[in-house]
């Protein structure tokens, strides 16, 4: 990609840090879509292209490039999408006249109902931490994933003064850096409660920068995503279930039970953060499905 074009995906990416609140891992996802998408340009039109040389030929060429490839729906729906925002930008900007992808159709998706685990396995999942040292963090952990439906990103970032034990209550940052109060039951606090004499051990045993992080690693430093996806990752193992289980999955275990034990749906849209309900349905789904099952499997006449 030549200078030029290279200076307007730069701006386009300042736009969507800076006044869309994108995360670094959006941001990212969108550079590297815009700049897949160049290098196909590139062997199209040569290093000296410009965007606005694109037509509705070379996108079909592109989208028929990556079929070729066997990239997967989602992937191409994907780039579609970043490409689409990032014309957009363009032509908000005036560099553009118009969006060639204005009309372009995403390819249709199966819609996949969410993973989740059962009542009997996220009580045994919370029961596998040991109950001294570092298990008492992971305990804390466990509980304040299936407690809140917070997403890794959320849980890390919480910090001492967003988190209100007298009161049970987090304030979670989530995406676009909006700000949602969640309830915490008692049973998460009561963990939590236990875990933070191992926090104040931690940083002081080896002298630890101070920082406000309410989950910290082995030594003393604030925990990160990857951390805690790895910590899941030994429970699940010890715990044996044949479903493949990340964090996202007890995020997906704490909506499926408030719907099944007759929450909201809007309460529960709340409570995930999530900016349309239309987010949200996808678990009015998985109850539906799974109350068929079970009329199927029981009913004489069924």
């Amino acid at each position: 990609m030549n200078k030029a074009q290279q200076k307007f995906l730069q701006r386009f990416l300042t736009y969507i840090t800076v006044e869309k609140s994108s995360s670094l891992l959006t941001v990212n996802n969108y550079e590297r879509d815009i700049n897949s998408f160049s290098e196909f340009l590139v062997t199209r039109f040569g290093e000296s292209f410009q965007w606005k040389q694109v037509g509705a030929l070379d996108i079909r060429a592109y989208l028929a490039e990556l079929n070729k490839q066997d990239y997967a729906r989602r992937t191409i729906a994907r780039r579609i999408s970043a490409l689409r925002s990032f014309y957009k930008y363009m032509v908000r900007e005036n560099i553009l006249e118009y969006n060639p992808f204005a009309k372009v159709k995403s390819p249709k998706l199966e819609k996949k109902l969410p993973v989740f685990l059962e009542e009997l396995e996220i009580n045994e999942l919370l029961e596998q931490p040991p109950k001294e040292g570092l298990g008492l963090r992971d305990q804390a952990i466990l509980e304040l994933l299936y407690a809140t439906g917070c997403r890794v990103s959320e849980l890390v970032g919480i910090t001492l003064e967003r988190l209100d034990l007298s009161n049970q209550f987090v304030l979670l940052l989530g995406k676009g850096n909006k700000e949602r109060i969640v309830p915490l039951g008692n049973t998460c606090c009561q963990a939590i409660k236990r875990y933070y004499p191992i926090r104040s051990q931690l940083m002081l045993k080896y002298n630890a920068p101070a920082h406000e992080s309410v989950f910290v690693n082995s030594l003393g430093g604030p925990l990160t995503d990857r951390s805690v996806r790895r910590i899941l990752d030994k429970y699940i193992t010890q715990l044996a279930v044949s479903k493949k289980v990340s964090p996202h999955t007890i995020r997906h275990t704490f909506a499926t039970h408030l719907l099944d034990h007759g929450a909201d749906l809007r309460a529960v849209q709340e409570l995930l953060g999530h900016a349309n309900l239309s987010t949200t349905q996808i678990y009015t789904h998985v109850t539906t499905e799974r109350i068929t099952s079970v009329y199927r499997k029981n009913h004489p006449r069924a």
